[in-house]
């Protein structure tokens, strides 16, 4: 008996769904950021062995990270998610991922000392501060062209025009 969240996991036999490929590279460019080049799949192969203990080869990774390959075992998606710090999930399942990148997108962020200085020393700020803060990282984001999240706003009932 079959239920509907067993259709988002992956076995043996099945292959996982489709954005596994983008998935693996988004981890492998973000495990890799700070060193300007992400290393070859060899090094990544060895690393990935090194960390878990368990074997995968360069050749194979290239492979899925290519979408080349797409007969992912559970045991692999395993392996990759033990090295990279995320559920399995995320490999096979859009809210999890979903959850997952931007938990990574935050990380990589806070990884500037500049952002971070900046998040700290707004701790503490009344709501209306902040607010007038969030406007002018908007806008200067506007200035720069890159995207802005207006949404990003106060919660209802926290600060804000007209509270």
């Amino acid at each position: 008996m079959s239920s509907e969240h067993d259709t988002a996991r992956p076995s043996p036999d099945r292959p996982v769904p489709g954005g596994f490929d983008e998935r693996l590279v988004r981890l492998i460019t973000i495990y890799y950021a700070g060193e300007g080049k992400r290393p070859g799949y060899a090094r990544l192969a060895r690393e990935i062995s090194e960390k878990t203990g368990r074997a995968i080869s360069g050749t194979y990774l290239w492979e899925l990270a290519t979408g080349r390959k797409r007969n992912v075992t559970l045991d692999q998606v395993g392996v990759l998610a033990d090295f990279f710090g995320v559920p399995a999930g995320y490999f096979v399942d859009d809210e999890v991922a979903a959850r997952v990148d931007a938990q990574l997108e935050l990380a990589a962020a806070l990884r500037d000392t500049r952002v971070r200085n900046l998040a700290l020393r707004a701790d503490g700020l009344s709501p209306a501060t902040l607010d007038a803060l969030l406007t002018m990282v908007n806008e200067a984001r506007r200035v720069q062209n890159l995207p802005v999240d207006d949404s990003a706003g106060p919660p209802p009932g926290e600060g804000g025009p007209g509270v």
